[in-house]
């Protein structure tokens, strides 16, 4: 049986306009075949998530899994869409902006959380001197770590703004939006590089705690992918994301595009 969720509204934030990705500027993103600064992926992924958390509440948050891939940029100021149907337990996400499918996904509720061993992950630190992005910097099979990163307090509720979210089951239960483990994710790429412009393109994470708010989270990161397509430079990540170095909070899958093909001039 196919049954369809109340479409959620939001008024996209670029939150990275002074990031030091400049994708997310609008002079530079222009120069990549955008129309301005790209509202960040991780940030869309946010959008989404309100829909099987809408759905599922807490339990989504313990167990949870979802995947999302980018294929439009959302702008800052425009309206994105976000609209969900469930069939047979799983529910196809959409987010759409300007008349056009930016992202798609998917999200379900798994009876458990699968069990992982943190200790098949291995922790390493962030690197000590980030260097330019270089052949090195994401061999396949290398491990990355990240530096750690808490939101609690005034920065957990700045969060919750920046990416719109109006579930109150945040603020009430004390609980962190798993888009911050997204978050931590784009730090793996940033926090052992200087890159240049680059783009998030799709996420699968399955949740395996709550986290809590102002937890402090770290990603153990294994390069699984590197290559090149159509110009671009893509890698792929495969990690778990740990709160306060004992609980696992996640297990993600992570695609960017870390070297984008820049446009011809006009």
């Amino acid at each position: 049986m196919t049954s369809r969720l109340e479409a959620y509204r939001v008024s996209a934030y670029n939150t990275s306009k002074l990031s030091e990705n400049k994708i997310h500027d609008d002079a530079v993103a222009r120069r990549f075949g955008f129309s301005g600064g790209l509202v960040p992926g991780v940030d869309v992924m946010a959008y989404m998530l309100h829909l099987p958390v809408a759905k599922w509440g807490r339990a989504f948050l313990e167990r949870g899994l979802i995947d999302a891939r980018f294929v439009k940029p959302v702008y800052d100021g425009e309206t994105a869409e976000v609209t969900g149907e469930e069939n047979d337990g799983v529910l196809s996400i959409q987010v759409e902006s300007r008349g056009q499918l930016c992202a798609a996904g998917s999200a379900s509720l798994p009876a458990s959380a699968p069990a992982l061993s943190i200790s098949d992950f291995s922790e390493i630190a962030a690197v000590a001197e980030r260097r330019p992005v270089n052949a090195t910097s994401y061999e396949l099979g290398k491990w990355l770590g990240t530096v750690p990163r808490a939101w609690a307090g005034d920065a957990a509720r700045e969060y919750l703004t920046d990416v719109r979210e109006r579930d109150p089951i945040y603020a009430s239960e004390g609980l962190g939006h798993p888009g911050l483990v997204q978050r931590v994710m784009n730090r793996v790429l940033v926090d052992n590089a200087i890159l240049g412009p680059w783009i998030h393109v799709g996420s699968r994470m399955q949740l395996l705690n709550a986290a809590r708010s102002g937890d402090e989270l770290t990603a153990r990161a294994k390069v699984t992918g590197n290559y090149e397509k159509k110009g671009h430079r893509f890698v792929e990540l495969d990690a778990l994301v740990v709160a306060n170095g004992r609980t696992p909070v996640a297990h993600c899958q992570h695609i960017a595009i870390y070297q984008p093909r820049e446009q011809a001039a006009a």
